[in-house]
């Protein structure tokens, strides 16, 4: 089994899933409290790569990091390194990938949240973070977990979008599932069956706790 794969994905995936807790929390509470006419826009982006084939999305991503864009070029010249086929631009291809499956439970959760207590927290003089913070964070914790267990779960297992941003570069880009491609490319099926194991394993495993918490949330209500 590779071990180096297997610590990539899970390293890809810890660091995904953080940047969604920290930028997809707030958007997705935007989301649930905002008014806006045309935020369906937004909301159809954000499902857009739970449909969308992943090498197309990879391929877009890779042309907006690529060395001929205004991105690339401007980290690039920041860091002396080129952010396609690298450990940061698959970080952030995976971020896109994967945030509908952070941002759509977090919204779902903010949005069973009683308006009346948001707005009671408003009158009362709390300011909108305090309330985000202190009421509809500590209201919404069983979805707000169940978007972190479905990003992680989901980032480590990705590959069509890791093989056209990031390439199979062993320690840098290499995660398990390209392992696994690898090895049934090797007939290695030994291989390949023992990776494909650790993925069924924390796929089941994401899938049970997201079951729990729904059953906990819905008795909590």
């Amino acid at each position: 089994m590779d071990i180096e794969a297997i610590w990539v994905s899970v390293e890809l995936a810890a660091f995904t899933t953080l940047m969604l807790f920290l930028l997809g929390l707030p958007f997705a509470y935007w989301l649930s409290v905002t008014r806006w006419r045309l935020k369906f826009l937004l909301e159809s982006l954000v499902v857009l790569p739970m449909i969308l084939p992943p090498t197309v999305l990879g391929f877009y991503v890779l042309v907006a990091i690529g060395p001929m864009s205004p991105l690339g070029r401007a980290y690039e010249h920041m860091t002396g390194h080129a952010l396609a086929f690298s450990f940061q631009g698959l970080l952030l291809a995976s971020i896109l990938y994967s945030m509908p499956f952070a941002v759509r439970p977090f919204a779902a959760a903010f949005a069973s949240v009683d308006r009346r207590l948001i707005e009671a927290s408003w009158c009362l003089g709390v300011s909108r973070i305090r309330t985000f913070l202190q009421v509809a964070c500590p209201l919404s914790w069983a979805g707000i977990v169940t978007g972190l267990v479905l990003s992680f779960a989901h980032t480590l297992g990705e590959f069509g979008v890791v093989l056209m941003v990031g390439g199979n570069i062993p320690g840098v880009t290499r995660t398990i599932s390209i392992a696994i491609y690898d090895e049934v490319q090797a007939v290695n099926y030994r291989g390949a069956a023992m990776a494909s194991l650790v993925l069924l394993a924390s796929s089941f495993i994401a899938l049970s706790v997201t079951h729990l918490l729904n059953r906990k949330g819905g008795h909590g209500a």
